[in-house]
């Protein structure tokens, strides 16, 4: 794998790996863009089937962080860190304080949080050796919830532009993954009427959700081609591509998942069939923006309204798409890139 070479392409300012045999760590920390303020992004803790795939999950998921701080209008660059999990039963304290010490040499540059196979307590495993984190039950605590709100107004400004109305009411919204933000997102669909399938890996997780809310199971690998209104990718990333779409049999894809298209390509391929596209990183910025309870002392009020306005900002990048004639993905991009050049031009002026 030519790293230098992938991290030019994709703009990015760093990339650090960390090990410590001892405690079985292996980490890896992706700084993409400091420009707007330091980087900001989850720990992931995943079992990889190589270490090229780990450094390509950590370099594509801090760029998606920079463009979700942009859009978000926030003053945070992207980051990631991703450790790599071994096959035995890990020692969660052991690994994730040596994982605090990694992040505290980069002195504040990165910020770290929870993501996929992080919990709110590894992270106070990671406060005891940093002051770089957030999400902390003492602070914003848990995001999910705020991840699930934005995006479900996501969704809601997806249907004002598709069918005329953010009334959810009778529509089918096909959930894949039915974790933390999948479940935060269900609660809001079905409060607002929805009719909802699920689908996780974790047959216990649907089960949970299917009992509490009435939604209709069905199975992992069917979800894709599960007649609905909108889709709604709530696991890994690159649930979009070559396979997938053909399957689809929804007017919406509006989910909380990372880098749902597997290719920027396939963001053209949704537009082809017909298929309105939500860009990820607008619609799942809900957590990132709760970060501000913590790094700008944000009041509970005022990061609801800023979770709110991802409504009106994925209905401006829906507007711009139409008026150019480019994908809703590319849109985006060029509205996050419009505010990450200003500050450039700003800090050399």
């Amino acid at each position: 794998m030519r790293v230098f070479d992938m991290m030019a392409e994709m703009g990015h300012e760093q990339l650090v790996l960390g090990t410590d045999p001892s405690a079985g760590y292996r980490g890896i920390i992706a700084i993409h863009s400091t420009v707007l303020g330091p980087a900001v992004g989850g720990t992931r803790f995943w079992r990889y089937a190589s270490e090229d795939d780990a450094v390509i999950d950590a370099l594509r998921l801090s760029r998606a962080m920079t463009y979700k701080a942009a859009a978000a209008g926030m003053d945070l660059g992207g980051g990631k860190a991703v450790i790599m999990r071994g096959d035995g039963p890990p020692d969660r304290e052991t690994i994730y304080r040596a994982h605090g010490r990694f992040v505290d040499r980069l002195g504040g540059k990165y910020l770290t949080g929870e993501d996929v196979g992080t919990t709110v307590a590894d992270l106070e495993y990671i406060n005891r050796e940093t002051q770089y984190v957030i999400s902390l039950p003492s602070g914003a605590g848990d995001p999910a919830p705020w991840t699930g709100l934005g995006i479900f107004k996501g969704i809601q400004a997806s249907a004002r532009y598709r069918w005329g109305s953010d009334d959810l009411r009778g529509r089918t919204v096909a959930i894949q993954g039915c974790g933390h933000v999948g479940h935060s997102l269900a609660k809001e669909l079905h409060g607002a009427g929805a009719k909802l399938i699920v689908a996780d890996i974790d047959p216990a997780r649907v089960k949970e959700l299917a009992d509490e809310l009435g939604a209709t199971s069905i199975e992992a690998d069917a979800i894709c081609s599960a007649q609905a209104d909108i889709f709604a990718p709530c696991a890994l990333g690159g649930i979009i591509n070559d396979k997938t779409i053909p399957q689809l049999k929804v007017e919406i894809v509006a989910g909380g998942a990372n880098n749902q298209l597997l290719e920027d390509r396939h963001g053209d391929a949704l537009e082809d069939r017909g298929i309105l596209y939500a860009p990820d990183y607008v619609m799942n910025a809900g957590g990132l923006i709760s970060s501000g309870i913590d790094l700008f002392r944000w009041s509970e009020a005022q990061t609801r309204e800023k979770v709110l306005a991802i409504h009106d900002t994925l209905l401006k990048i829906f507007a711009t798409a139409k008026a150019e004639g480019i994908s809703t993905r590319l849109a985006a991009d060029r509205l996050a890139e419009s505010r990450i050049q200003a500050a450039k031009a700003h800090a050399t002026a």
